[in-house]
């Protein structure tokens, strides 16, 4: 009788391992699939947030890919878009151009657009850089994340890449969670910002 339990036992057991094993985990579907992506990005999804609805404002300090000290003070009273990204993210990749448009697109307004790389050593992004002709600024917050956790409120950044607009205040205004589809986008929000504090 016993030794009857004991193969039920184990042929239940053995059940069990294989549903477990049939569950679907995107991630873990990603590593068998030999992707070796890595991560799981957003859908581009919009998120908008009304000028009363808006938080404290973000504040932040960390080490820019150069070395230089960079602040949400250096941005004060001016509109912000922070994209958060590393090298090896493909999305990261396909949208590099369209941020580079956007950057270029704002010289001389109040706005600017700022990098934060969440996975990176400064070698790394400086290459990632140079390859993709970005030319504004990114933060490496690979050591300590101090950046990510100052942007974790109620509207954080949940995937990579992810977009994050400020408003003059430095108040979260806007979030795209993946890639940025159409940098239109992002212009409208921020010259919708630029004009909303005159």
């Amino acid at each position: 009788m016993t030794s009857v339990r004991l193969r039920t036992a184990a042929v239940l057991a053995a059940a069990a391992l294989l549903l477990v094993g049939c569950t679907s985990d995107p991630l873990a579907d990603d590593y068998r699939s030999g992707s070796g992506k890595g991560y799981i990005s957003g859908d581009g999804s919009l998120t908008e947030v009304a000028a009363d609805d808006r938080g404290e404002p973000v504040e932040f300090e960390g080490t820019a890919i150069d070395g230089s000290a960079i602040s949400s003070a250096d941005y004060a009273g001016e509109v912000l878009v922070v994209n958060f990204w590393y090298a090896e993210c493909a999305p990261c990749r396909a949208e590099a151009g369209d941020l580079q448009q956007l950057n270029e697109t704002f010289e001389g307004e109040e706005a600017h657009l700022l990098g934060v790389n969440v996975r990176n050593q400064a070698a790394t992004a400086a290459s990632f850089e140079k390859q993709y002709g970005v030319t504004y600024p990114s933060v490496l917050d690979i050591n300590d994340g101090t950046v990510q956790l100052a942007f974790a409120g109620e509207v954080p950044p949940n995937a990579v890449p992810t977009t994050i607009v400020l408003d003059r205040e430095g108040r979260i205004a806007a979030r795209i969670l993946g890639q940025l589809r159409d940098p239109k986008i992002v212009e409208t929000i921020v010259n919708d910002l630029l004009v909303e504090a005159e």
